[in-house]
């Protein structure tokens, strides 16, 4: 019998050519059955569903199949035949199994029981091979290919932005340092500083917590531009919403003022999460009865919603009534306050109901390249906020005047020296520009339903945690 090449689990489920020989490889989820027939629930990460595998027990010794426990990778092959059972259509009659890795049963880990996520990231090299994580990292598949898809449909150029980088976008002073010196025997100039004339940059540098600045140049000549990649924040934070290591989404588009900004925001985001219902419905499907009843009726209520527009001073005052009507914050609210995750839901979540776009922020608690209003003490801000996630984009229109831009940049620190290429681009053609970020993973975390942002990235960096 000549061999067919191997066919992944979620063709072979759709398949009607019962009697066809087919070749299937994955990983055992689980075996039962009696002394005649054995059955095998088999899983190659194609598909949430497993197909099951029939075996005949007079046809295989229990020397054969002794090996074949929870967690044992197989190839079989068999004849696809029309499933006696409910849940699926086909299954295979086992004719050979090769076996290409045992599970030591006493040993693997991933037993058929539930697994809290915090004994599963302690296992992060193993969770692929579970439900949920199947789930999650075949949605994060299809959430980054709704990405390009949708900037590509529309005109948008991608831009590699550098990792490595002299400057600090953000003027936190959150950065991972890059270094080639020599650790235990740092050189120091007269001043007892470190010297780093003979770094391999010959400067400071650090890993990038942004994209944007380098982003903005690009725009400016190509006119619309998105970057997709890793960025890194030396936050010590150990909350469910915050990862050392993340990935960001930032849009800059030439000509665009604040209200282009946030359309395409609104746009763009709609676009994700109806992808994520097109594409990922089994996935989602199965984390909703799994972890959030409510998720998918969330998904959808988005798509049906505009955004409400709303202003930093009309969302204090509303905050400042819920106070005074007995509503309780951990945080106190007032007017340049920087809100914290509870109020933006509050505005979300319980007055509107639906997202909301918040402009026109304090400038002194947003960063100092966002374009100032009229007024002097607000800045053209725009943030996006969600149910259950608060903040999921943040963006602005850029300043554009050359003299506002660079007095900005020094009254909060941002030294001149490291942006020099930036504010020169004030100077030559400047444009009205916008642009905004998102945080890959605060998007996978309204996507999937997780409560822990830890869980929608496969090997998560958090404060004291750098293992696999």
């Amino acid at each position: 019998m000549e061999t067919p090449s191997r066919t992944k689990i979620i063709h072979l489920l759709k398949r009607t050519d019962f009697g066809t020989t087919v070749l299937v490889k994955g990983w055992v989820r689980t075996r039962r059955g009696s002394k005649n027939i054995s059955f095998i629930a088999l899983n190659d990460g194609s598909t949430i569903n497993n197909i099951q595998i029939v075996v005949n027990m007079n046809a295989f010794s229990e020397e054969e199949l002794k090996p074949i426990t929870t967690g044992a990778c197989i190839a079989v092959t068999g004849t696809l035949s029309q499933s006696q059972g409910q849940g699926q259509d086909a299954e295979i009659q086992a004719q050979k199994i090769h076996i290409y890795g045992q599970a030591d049963s006493l040993a693997y880990p991933l037993q058929k029981k539930g697994h809290t996520m915090e004994f599963l990231r302690e296992k992060a090299h193993l969770r692929p091979r579970t439900n949920t994580f199947g789930a999650i990292f075949r949605i994060r598949h299809h959430m980054a290919i709704a990405i390009h898809t949708f900037f590509h449909e529309r005109g948008f150029f991608y831009v590699h932005t550098p990792i490595i980088t002299g400057s600090d976008c953000e003027g936190a002073g959150q950065l991972f340092q890059v270094t080639t010196l020599n650790l235990y025997n740092l050189p120091k100039n007269e001043s007892n500083e470190i010297d780093y004339a003979n770094d391999f940059f010959g400067k400071q540098t650090g890993l990038t917590v942004s994209g944007q600045l380098e982003g903005e140049l690009a725009a400016l000549g190509l006119g619309a531009i998105y970057t997709f990649g890793p960025t890194f924040r030396a936050e010590n934070s150990n909350t469910p919403r915050h990862l050392a290591e993340f990935w960001m989404i930032e849009p800059e588009v030439a000509f665009n003022e604040i209200e282009e900004n946030m359309q395409l925001a609104e746009d763009f985001i709609k676009y994700c999460i109806q992808w994520a219902l097109d594409h990922c419905m089994d996935d989602i499907t199965f984390l909703s009865e799994r972890f959030d009843k409510e998720l998918i009726d969330r998904l959808r209520f988005v798509l049906k919603q505009n955004f409400i527009r709303l202003s930093y001073s009309q969302g204090i005052n509303i905050l400042e009534t819920a106070v005074n009507n007995g509503h309780i914050f951990e945080y106190p609210i007032f007017w340049g306050a920087d809100l914290a995750a509870e109020h933006e839901r509050y505005l979300v979540e319980e007055h509107f109901q639906c997202p909301v776009i918040l402009t026109d922020y304090p400038k002194e608690i947003k960063s100092f390249y966002m374009k100032q209003n009229d007024d002097g003490k607000t800045v053209r801000a725009m943030d996006v906020l969600f149910p259950k996630i608060g903040e999921i984009i943040g963006g602005s229109q850029r300043e554009d005047d050359y003299d506002k831009l660079t007095t900005r940049a020094n009254e909060m620190n941002v030294p001149s020296k490291d942006i020099w290429w930036y504010l020169e681009t004030r100077r030559f053609g400047t444009a009205p520009h916008s642009g905004f970020g998102l945080g890959f993973e605060r998007l996978l975390l309204f996507v999937t339903g997780m409560a822990n942002i830890r869980d929608v990235i496969p090997f998560p960096r958090t404060p004291n945690n750098a293992e696999f």
